[in-house]
């Protein structure tokens, strides 16, 4: 199992400053290389203390890329719903060669509604923008004086510049939540899956949908997954549980009132269910998300158990992306769990 640095900022101007968070995400990057954290990921989202200061991963993703040597640099994930291809294709190769080829792009279908009202975007649309926005960027990545007609975009005789340094493209990823379907086409397709726990037996019978699908397809291998935890290490039990439940409670809270519109009325087949979901997310707490193992909290040894355990539940996982400095957790706080994972959970699964 490998483990990465994941950056989502669930914060305002009241509580940080762009400039304070970024400058304090960054600062954490210093640290990838010297523990061996095998990426550094953020995400796309707008307009909402929920992930609306990063409309544009690959902006962070550049800046990090100059503060490391062997990190790899995860898009979790650009959206192609609001993104043109031709821009993105062109985005993602300068990316790739300001990194030395050590970009890997997830894509994702967004799903919070007031992004979709705010572009003036149907919900409805969501799987047939992914399907064909992804379509699109990979035919850009890989092939020159190329052509396509879709029902979003369309382009003519394109060679995208620069051409990507990794040949013939950076490995793709799949997000997903809880749909299966996701899950399945991301098999089928040959992408790799990020997604969130969930909780452990249903996590497990989606990964197994996935690494099924993959293998139907005749793909090499299992495929890859790769899962968001929220992490926070430190030598004493107690006060890690009191650095890290505050932030972690706002940073659910802020994640409902961002899709609050679900339980309001929003409705579309592309996102079935999602009502539900928000609605039992609003019940979930800092104790909750522990106890079911979508938290890693406390000492190195609790955490080295917990890890070994959690993956025995769902049958094993590949990379684990933490969420190290969530929502207003102070730069102090969040360093010293850096080091010490690193220094004291990590070799425990080298």
């Amino acid at each position: 199992m490998e483990f990465g640095m994941q950056f989502f900022p669930a914060v305002g101007p009241d509580q940080k400053s762009g400039q304070q968070y970024f400058d304090e995400c960054l600062r954490l990057t210093d640290h990838a290389d010297t523990y061996c954290y095998s990426h550094i990921r953020t995400v796309e989202h707008y307009f909402h203390p929920y992930g609306g200061y990063s409309p544009n991963p690959i902006v962070f993703l550049s800046a990090a890329a100059q503060r490391t040597q062997q990190a790899r640099l995860v898009t979790g994930a650009v959206l192609p719903v609001f993104n043109n291809p031709l821009k993105l294709a062109g985005e993602i190769a300068m990316l790739d060669a300001m990194s030395d080829g050590r970009l890997e792009v997830g894509f994702a279908r967004a799903f919070l509604p007031h992004e979709y009202d705010r572009f003036g975007i149907s919900l409805d649309e969501s799987v047939a923008r992914f399907d064909e926005g992804m379509e699109q960027v990979e035919l850009l990545l890989t092939g020159e004086n190329v052509s396509h007609e879709g029902k979003f975009h369309s382009f003519r005789n394109v060679t995208s510049l620069p051409r990507p340094t990794q040949q013939p493209r950076p490995k793709f990823w799949t997000a997903a939540f809880t749909t299966p379907e996701s899950f399945e086409k991301a098999g089928r397709i040959g992408n790799n899956i990020m997604a969130i726990p969930i909780g452990g037996s249903q996590m497990g019978e989606l990964i197994g949908i996935y690494r099924e699908s993959w293998k139907s397809a005749g793909h090499q291998g299992d495929g890859r997954v790769m899962l968001a935890f929220h992490m926070y290490c430190h030598e004493d039990e107690e006060e890690a549980a009191r650095i890290a439940r505050g932030p972690l409670n706002r940073y659910l809270k802020s994640l409902v009132d961002a899709a609050k519109d679900w339980v309001d009325g929003a409705a579309s087949d592309n996102y079935k269910g999602y009502d539900k979901m928000i609605a039992a997310l609003d019940a979930e707490t800092f104790e909750s998300q522990v106890e079911k193992g979508a938290a890693w909290v406390g000492t190195p040894e609790k955490l080295v158990e917990q890890i070994k355990a959690y993956a025995d539940a769902v049958g094993g996982f590949d990379d684990a992306s933490l969420q190290v400095n969530f929502n207003d957790m102070a730069y102090e706080d969040a360093e010293r769990s850096v080091k010490i994972f690193g220094e004291k959970v990590m070799p425990a699964f080298a």
